[in-house]
This record gives C-alpha cells, structure tokens and sequence, in this order.
C-alpha cells in the first residue's frame, strides 16, 4: 500500500482560507455598528458582501477540488446506508443554514438591513441555527469523505460557527442589552434544549412559510445539479 500523506500542500491552503475567511467575516460582522454609523447600513452591507461572497466563492472551489486530498481515514462510500444518509443530513443541514429569518431584500441591501432580535421558526429549535447546519453538513459529508483533507475543513468550518455562537451573543448583547438576556434566557443554542426544559414553544405554524417553500426548491436543485457542479469546479486550476 502506498504511504498516505496526512499534510498536503493543499491542507496548509484550506487552513489559510478558512483562517482569513473567518477573520473577513467575524471581523466585519464585529465592525458592523462603527461602519453603519460612518458610512451608512446599506453601503456597509455592500462592502460585507463584496468582501465575503468572493472569498467564500474561492473557498468552496478550493474545497471541491481537493477534497480528497491526503490519507484515507475511513472508506464507507460501499455501504448501501451511507448514500441516503448523506443526503437526508445534507438536507436537514440547510434548513437550519438557511433559516426563513433571513429577508432576502436586507441581505441584498434593496432594503434597509438592520439587525433583528429573532424569536420564531427555526430560532425557537436553536438560537444559533447555523452553527448547527455547518455541524449536521459536517457530519454528513464527513461519512461520505473520510480524508484528513476533509477532516481538517470540517473541524475550521466548525471552530468558527462555535466562535461565531460566542460573538454573535456578544454583539446581540451590546446592541439590546436586557431584552436580548430575556431572549437568550428563552432560547437555546443545542437543538431543542429549550422546548424540552419548558423554556420554549414549538409552533409548527411558523415554518409554513414561503422561505421554507423556497429552501426545500434549493436543496432540490442542488440534489439534481450536484454531478454538474463538481465537473464545473474541478475546470477551475486549483
């Protein structure tokens, strides 16, 4: 057999863009309220998108194109469970990434973006709904790839959502004070904690929504157009 390489060039390149992609993100995120104050909500919201949307575009090539690289940990892709496993993981993972609480006419700016309070939907299951979504996509893929290459994303990926738990408590904190306190007191950040304890309601009502309508669509095309976005990828030298 020939000897697996844990560390690759490529391991040091994920590592590199995950590390910048997060100080990028974080950094402009914790930069919100300075920037909103010179420069205004919807020119900041500009700059935070031409600065993440490429960076995050550069490190999902990077990724699909090298995310076999390094030594085999497992090898599990012949067990008949593991394909809808995968899928059904993938799945849930984006309704909890992409959770209806985001409007879509803020995050392009058409309308004033403003920092909400949230409450309802998917925000009653956990209070950080992405963190958990990178961590169940983790998972999934992690069973699919078992690469030290993958590995080492997946523990990036989800190293800054558990940051991104501290930090956005943080600034939640500082911009609503004791109403965010009550909130938090509420909710939870591990799934369901909250509504098991009492803390919290389940109102199946609030994911009747069109945005959930929409995500379910997306995981849809994304299913169908899988094959080709690793063929269009893999075109990219990296």
């Amino acid at each position: 057999m020939a000897e697996m390489s844990w560390f690759t060039t490529s391991h040091w390149v994920i590592f590199g863009l995950l590390l910048g992609f997060a100080i990028a993100h974080s950094g402009l995120a914790a930069l919100r309220p300075w920037a909103e104050n010179k420069i205004g909500s919807r020119l900041y919201r500009v700059i935070f998108a031409l600065v993440s949307i490429p960076f995050a575009t550069c490190l999902i090539i990077y990724f699909f194109n090298h995310r076999y690289d390094g030594a085999v940990l497992w090898q599990l892709q012949g067990e008949a469970w593991v394909k809808p496993t995968v899928w059904w993981l993938s799945a849930i993972s984006f309704f909890f990434l992409y959770p209806s609480t985001f409007n879509l006419l803020e995050i392009a700016a058409v309308q004033k973006p403003q920092v909400h309070l949230y409450e309802k939907g998917i925000t009653r299951v956990t209070r950080h709904p992405q963190m958990v979504g990178q961590v169940i996509w983790c998972v999934g893929h992690l069973l699919w790839i078992g690469s030290s290459f993958m590995l080492l994303t997946c523990t990036g990926l989800v190293a800054h959502h558990l940051f991104a738990v501290w930090h956005g408590d943080r600034r939640l904190e500082s911009r609503y004070g004791k109403t965010f306190l009550a909130v938090k007191e509420r909710t939870s950040v591990i799934p369901f904690v909250a509504i098991l304890q009492g803390r919290q309601t389940f109102k199946l009502g609030e994911f009747l929504k069109p945005a959930y309508i929409g995500v379910s669509g997306f995981i849809a095309l994304l299913w169908w157009g899988h094959p080709w976005l690793m063929v269009m990828t893999a075109k990219v030298p990296w």
